[in-house]
């Protein structure tokens, strides 16, 4: 099995390479009557394009999407939804050094030992550009939650990037798609880009840790025990390019609480039970509380970079690598909104999967 496909009900398969004619996704599961269109999807795509920043890789990209089947007079039929995106700024030419050699830090030694040849232009599948199809596939989701659930928000950013941490104090919301860095807080952006210059002019770059925050999402979602939604979600994340750790709630840092203080108590509210905390970031049991889900994850520094590092080649010779080429200094920028997207992908997913389990149907306190 290739394992393109994501997805229990609401499934995905993204398709295609960086540097091919085009790349995209296949979404089948998609409920009829959808109001749904080019532009909308676009929208989220323009969140995550290339080149919009000196901050990002300056490969140009409209990341123009095309709706290909699944739709009719603007609503979804029920029938499978083929998203493209085609490929036209690629310079393929960049990797012409590293064909015969295998870049430290990247999956192209792992991925020769598995199948016994690799796309050497990019990276093929596993380059981030990948992600493009994860965040139109994410838009069909966004706008089935939009109509099933209209209450429901998802919010990603950044919380720090390399030793750059956010101040939590002075989060402004408002700020967020307001700055290249996707941060809450319009005081330190220049900071920040200082900051990342002075790596990139290091030839080297950094890593960065993503938050995301869904607001409004039903209690009663996700099923123990190997269909929790914090399994579904911390998987969607791991499978995300570059991302080496993730966290639901407190994560980690659960580890420095007490049992008192980790409990997030219950008190009986006026439209039912409420909790004081959130330490559980929105999930007990692998099914949502009804409280935000929080989501977090942590992704390395960018493996393509201009400072030479060891490798070997096909001949198991010893080489020296650079990696030239357009790149970014901080891959964990553009992965807010494919964050976004594959959160929207699971809930969405969970949403249908309990809808066809139990039909909708809550237990009621103090009725």
């Amino acid at each position: 099995m290739s394992y393109n496909t994501f997805g229990h009900l609401f499934r995905v398969t993204t398709w295609g390479e960086s540097h091919g004619p085009a790349l995209g996704a296949t979404v089948d599961g998609c409920p009829p009557g959808i109001e749904i269109s080019e532009e909308f999807i676009q929208v989220f795509l323009d969140r995550r394009r290339p080149g919009q920043s000196k901050e990002t890789t300056q490969r140009k990209e409209p990341d123009a999407v095309r709706i290909l089947s699944g739709v009719f007079e603007g609503k979804t039929t029920g029938t499978p939804i083929q998203l493209m995106i085609e490929n036209t700024d690629q310079r393929s030419k960049d990797y012409g050094e590293i064909a015969r050699q295998f870049r430290p830090g990247h999956a192209d030694l792992a991925y020769f030992q598995k199948y016994g040849i690799r796309d050497y232009r990019g990276g093929g599948r596993s380059s981030a550009r990948e992600t493009a199809a994860r965040v139109a596939a994410g838009g069909v989701a966004q706008a089935v939650l939009r109509q099933l659930v209209p209450d429901l928000k998802i919010t990603g950013y950044m919380v720090q990037m390399g030793v750059k941490h956010i101040n939590r104090a002075r989060f402004d919301e408002a700020q967020i798609l307001q700055n290249p860095f996707f941060i809450p807080d319009a005081g330190v952006v220049d900071e920040w880009a200082d900051y990342l210059q002075a790596i990139r002019k290091q030839h080297s770059s950094v890593g960065a840790k993503i938050e995301v925050v869904a607001t409004g999402v039903p209690a009663g979602l996700g099923a123990p025990i190997y269909a929790k939604m914090d399994t579904d979600l911390a998987a969607a994340m791991m499978s995300i390019n570059a991302v080496k750790g993730v966290e639901i709630g407190e994560g980690m840092d659960a580890a420095n609480l007490t049992g008192i203080e980790n409990a997030d108590e219950i008190v009986m509210g006026e439209n039912g039970p409420e909790y004081l905390t959130n330490h559980a970031g929105g999930i007990l049991g692998g099914i949502t509380t009804g409280q935000p889900v929080v989501v977090r994850f942590s992704v390395k520094p960018t493996s393509s970079i201009l400072t030479p590092r060891r490798s070997i080649n096909l001949d198991g010779e010893a080489v020296e690598v650079v990696t030239k080429g357009r790149h970014d200094p901080c891959v964990g920028i553009r992965a807010v909104p494919v964050a976004e997207a594959m959160t929207a992908c699971v809930i969405l997913d969970h949403l249908l999967m309990d809808r066809g389990q139990t039909g909708g149907i809550r237990g009621e306190v103090g009725k």
